[in-house]
């Protein structure tokens, strides 16, 4: 049997359990564990599973919030040779189902956050599923011979079992699933070896170590969560565990365990800084030194405003995707030791106005060390699809035979269903989704290209643009901007654009913006729409533009003929 180079990622248990003997590697709410007791505990329930019956290759279910027994489960089932697919604990039970249908688990392992449609499953039966498993109390839930806990599955490990790990099929390991903005998910299966080059990577770009605390904002049924998880393991730092992302328990979890790094996206940014600024608390972050950002570029504003609250902290951002275990591009925002706060943050706003936010794309940085890039032009255009090889990217889709087709001109290669360019420099610079194409007049528009260059407007918070159909267009580009509180919206009564007058916006401003910045004529939007409210988002802080669309079709429609 092939052990695929022997990549496993439980091989970071061995070092683990002879580090931190008097102080914690887990911190979950009272509980505390020293690498040693953590080890034990992922033995001792890779043996109950052996003893129940889980084999290579079955699949196991996680549905549950952030703690140590999450990260426990995921090892002791990865120990054993079993493939991980860990569900959101913020699904439905008909998704739940959906993802369970696909990937035919044998065992559900979940905690008192699914108890909303734990009875339906009990009345639902799914022919896979032999055994179900709570983090939690029996208590509360069924009473059924197949219903366990992990205290009741932990057996003493055997000697024979120690650090003596299996493999599943392919070295597959995890499935995770997309985030399905525009419709249902799909199962990313992802192998051991690509975990530990994606760990590898973190470590030497963000500068991961032992020393650190690291918090987990990030759910682990997400890559980027889980990801980050695993690299803290290899490293063996600390980690802090709050059930799900509360700015408000975030910053107590900093204050109280002296949190030294943590992920981010937009959302929990703007939610981290709102707090602090409200709160008055800038002094509890100083122990933060590294921040890493993704799902998603952070505005200008936003990072001035990370910088400002978190001064000691190397702020970093990655692009990447499920399909290549997280990051494929990471890029350094802010340092504090290359100059003095103040210098620094002075430098970094004049660079980045004048050219880190271009109408050619936005740059996300070189690829880590693993990843091979390179552009597949379509045409004669300078842009074209963001392809990646190397052992990061996912071994398949779960229920596909191979992601790879061996008739495909580009075979090893995964199109990320990005569009973008690589400069001079080895940056890459992206323009947009392929499938967030807009055709207006026969010519492509991108809507992320159009809503960088509206970012740069003062009183623009935040803009989505869509494509709406058109008799003569084909697609007609549409743009929903959301405005700062201290501005106004007048296109009942336009500015015109060469008045100097303050805090108000219209329609043709924004088109005068455009211009000012060169956008080209055929993407400055056709229609300008006032947005009041947040714009809707998955649970991994990506955006439903689909779902924008929609709402903006149906105000449209809903308007008198005359307008």
């Amino acid at each position: 049997m092939a052990f695929y180079s022997r990549a496993h990622i439980c091989h970071c248990l061995s070092r683990l359990a002879t580090l931190r003997i008097h102080s914690a590697v887990t911190i979950s709410g009272n509980r505390r564990n020293t690498g040693h007791q953590f080890v034990d505990g992922v033995l001792s329930l890779a043996q109950g599973l052996l003893d129940l019956g889980i084999r290579s290759g079955d699949v196991v279910a996680i549905s549950a919030l952030n703690s140590d027994r999450y990260l426990e489960c995921f090892l002791a089932v990865a120990f054993v040779g079993g493939v991980v697919a860990p569900l959101n604990y913020r699904w439905s039970f008909e998704e739940a189902r959906f993802a369970m249908e696909m990937v035919k688990p044998v065992m559900l392992i979940t905690d008192s956050s699914c108890s909303y449609w734990y009875p339906k499953l009990e009345n639902d039966h799914l022919p896979s599923l032999r055994w179900h498993v709570f983090m939690d109390s029996l208590s509360e839930f069924s009473s059924k011979e197949s219903t366990l806990t992990t205290e009741m599955l932990k057996k003493p490990a055997l000697k024979s079992l120690s650090f003596n790990y299996a493999w599943a099929p392919e070295g597959a390991v995890l499935i995770c699933f997309t985030s399905g903005t525009t419709g249902r998910p799909k199962g990313v299966t992802i192998s051991h070896s690509a975990l530990i080059i994606q760990s590898l990577a973190k470590i030497a770009i963000v500068g991961y170590d032992e020393d650190d605390v690291y918090l987990h904002t990030a759910p682990l049924c997400h890559i980027g969560g889980l990801s980050s998880a695993l690299t803290m393991l290899m490293v063996g730092g600390c980690h802090i565990f709050i059930p799900k992302f509360d700015a408000k328990l975030a910053l107590e979890a900093i204050k109280q365990h002296h949190v030294t790094s943590l992920i981010t996206v937009p959302a929990i940014m703007v939610d981290l800084v709102s707090i602090i600024r409200m709160k008055m608390t800038w002094k509890v972050t100083e122990s933060v030194k590294k921040i890493l950002n993704g799902g998603g570029g952070l505005s200008n504003g936003l990072i001035e405003d990370a910088i400002k609250f978190f001064p000691r902290a190397k702020i970093l951002s990655a692009y990447g995707m499920t399909e290549t275990c997280s990051s494929l591009t990471f890029m350094t925002l802010y340092d504090p030791t290359c100059a003095s706060s103040r210098q620094a943050l002075q430098e970094f706003v004049e660079i980045k106005s004048s050219s880190f936010h271009l109408p050619e794309g936005v740059c996300v940085g070189k690829p880590a060390p693993h990843v091979e890039l390179k552009i597949c032009f379509d045409s004669s255009d300078h842009v074209g699809r963001i392809l990646t090889r190397g052992p990061h990217i996912m071994l398949r889709y779960w229920d596909q035979i191979s992601s790879r087709p061996s008739d495909s001109p580009d075979e090893g290669w995964l199109d990320t269903g990005d569009i973008g360019s690589i400069d001079d420099y080895g940056n890459i610079w992206l323009i947009g989704r392929t499938n967030n194409r807009i055709k207006s007049g026969g010519e492509n528009v991108y809507p992320e290209e159009v809503e960088t260059v509206l970012s740069q407007h003062p009183g623009v918070t935040g803009s989505v643009v869509v494509g709406l159909p058109d008799v003569r267009l084909t697609e007609m580009v549409v743009a929903c901007i959301r405005i700062k509180d201290n501005w106004q919206w007048a296109d009942n009564s336009p500015v015109h654009p060469t008045e100097k007058k303050e805090l108000v916006l219209s329609s043709e401003t924004l088109r005068h913006h455009c211009r000012e910045k060169n956008l080209t004529g055929f993407k400055i939007p056709k229609l300008f729409t006032l947005w009041r409210k947040p714009f809707p988002l998955t649970s991994t802080g990506k955006l439903r533009r689909y779902q924008v669309q929609r709402e903006v079709l149906s105000h449209l429609h809903s308007l008198p003929s005359n307008l």
